[in-house]
């Protein structure tokens, strides 16, 4: 008899589309399912090709799932260097405009069967719950464990009419999040609170960038010069991703600061603003293209400079912490995590920004031990979730495994404990067009179109 626990990581985003909820759960599942002492699986969103071009650079598209696939496996083998020994599921997703976003379709629990649900790891739970029309999680698996990726609530705040909606997204958040999983674990201080939440950093950088800060190790070590570039930054080209807070403070210490060069890497809505804020600078600022932070162009920069407080957990600022290099960030939550490593120096104000940008600039990286190396990896945040979700307590005795169809049922036998009620009102609630629309569903996504039930091998729904 098969004692492994079984395990079903469900994420918001997919390869190729280079996003911290398509490439971090990646990861996780395959250091999870090395060893070959669990039974992994990961499920992704599958899009329709329309969505694909939307969503997707370089113009790559998928004709089927299977197409994806050996894309997605393809990718991972060059960063790890190891098989990847779990499998890939696919759920129907639709992309979502003015959220910016993939939402499911339908009940995504379905992807996993009864009788194979034991543990379910929602990346970015109430993103997968807001819409949710279906099987109670807490159900259909003996654990359920959020990991609280996104700083929404910052997100809105920026927004017209934002604080209004951040309060109400807030309460919404708590709500189902509650309703649908067991424990919840916060990369950062950074993220909205949950009753009863763990944090913890539970991500590990690609092992490219610690192959990366190996080889400038061992040039600093044989007395080579290893950083021969200055400053630079670079994330995606919004301003809510650190680049209003950074062109901000040139600005304001442009005499203190004189001589700088910076670079600026990144693609996004608001670049032609950036290349123009930047141009009205008396420093030189120079404005790039987004490029993989991997690319052999950033190995010789010596300072990133991160003012970013929008992010959780910053994957740019863990990369190049890997890479050997110095990082100026602000002393804000999403930062705590780096705050062991040397390399890493924050700030509080503008003032000692300029004077650790200057310091840095100034000084050599300090040597990364093996043991710090260890701590920023996939294998260190393996061991760390590992141990924050203490899978042995489990439970093993699955409840009841009734069909969504008998949510109802299913539901009030457990007592009518309030979480049970408040999961019956949102099960009714999610099952109405109208309802849906109002809170800001997409059109027509409480099943899979025809298409999508097509490409993933799906029965069509009565009445599509």
């Amino acid at each position: 008899m098969d004692k492994k626990r079984h395990i079903a990581i469900f994420t918001t985003a997919s390869l190729p589309w280079m996003t911290g909820t398509a490439v971090n759960p990646l990861f996780r599942a395959a250091y999870l399912a090395r060893d070959g002492e669990r039974i992994v699986s990961l499920v992704i969103p599958w899009l329709s090709l329309k969505d694909q071009k939307l969503v997707y650079p370089n113009k790559i598209a998928f004709g089927s799932p299977a197409e994806q696939e050996i894309y997605i496996r393809h990718w991972l083998h060059e960063r790890t260097g190891f098989g990847s020994e779990f499998s890939l599921l696919f759920y129907p997703g639709k992309l979502s405009l003015d959220k910016r976003s993939i939402l499911p379709v339908g009940d995504i629990s379905e992807v996993i069967p009864d009788e194979k649900a034991d543990i379910a790891i929602l990346e970015e739970p109430e993103h997968l719950t807001w819409y949710h029309h279906g099987k109670r999680w807490k159900i259909k698996f003996g654990l359920v464990i959020g990991i609280i990726h996104t700083n929404y609530l910052e997100y809105v705040r920026r927004e017209k009419n934002g604080r209004m909606q951040a309060f109400l997204l807030k309460y919404l958040n708590n709500w189902v999040v509650g309703m649908y999983c067991h424990k919840v674990i916060r990369l950062s201080a950074a993220t909205q609170e949950y009753p009863q939440s763990i944090i913890c950093n539970v991500h590990g950088v690609n092992p490219k960038f610690l192959d990366i800060g190996k080889k400038k190790l061992e040039q600093q070590q044989n007395g080579i010069q290893a950083f021969s570039k200055g400053a630079y930054y670079i994330g995606k080209m919004v301003w809510s991703k650190g680049y209003k807070e950074l062109l901000k403070l040139l600005q304001d210490h442009q005499k203190k600061l004189a001589g700088l060069e910076v670079d600026l890497y990144g693609t996004g809505e608001d670049s032609d603003q950036v290349q123009k804020a930047a141009k009205k600078l008396e420093l030189v600022v120079r404005v790039h293209p987004g490029r993989d932070h991997a690319d052999h162009e950033f190995h010789d920069y010596k300072v990133f400079l991160n003012p970013s407080t929008t992010d959780v957990v910053c994957t740019t600022t863990a990369e190049a912490l890997a890479m050997g290099k110095i990082v100026v960030c602000a002393d804000h939550p999403s930062n705590e995590f780096f705050k062991q490593f040397p390399n890493c120096r924050t700030y509080d104000n503008g003032e000692e920004f300029v004077k650790l940008t200057q310091q840095a600039l100034s000084e050599q990286p300090s040597q990364l031990t093996e043991a710090q190396r260890h701590e920023l990896s996939w294998a260190a945040a393996t061991e760390r979730f590992l141990r924050c979700a203490d899978l042995e307590k489990a439970s093993t005795a699955q409840l009841s495994k009734a069909p969504s169809s008998n949510f109802m049922s299913t539901s009030l036998n457990l007592g009518g404990k309030m979480d049970s009620v408040s999961a019956y009102v949102h099960h009714v609630a999610s099952g109405f067009e109208v309802t849906r629309r109002i809170f800001g569903a997409i059109p027509r996504s409480l099943q899979p179109d025809e298409e999508q039930c097509k490409e993933l091998g799906l029965a069509v729904p009565a009445g599509k």
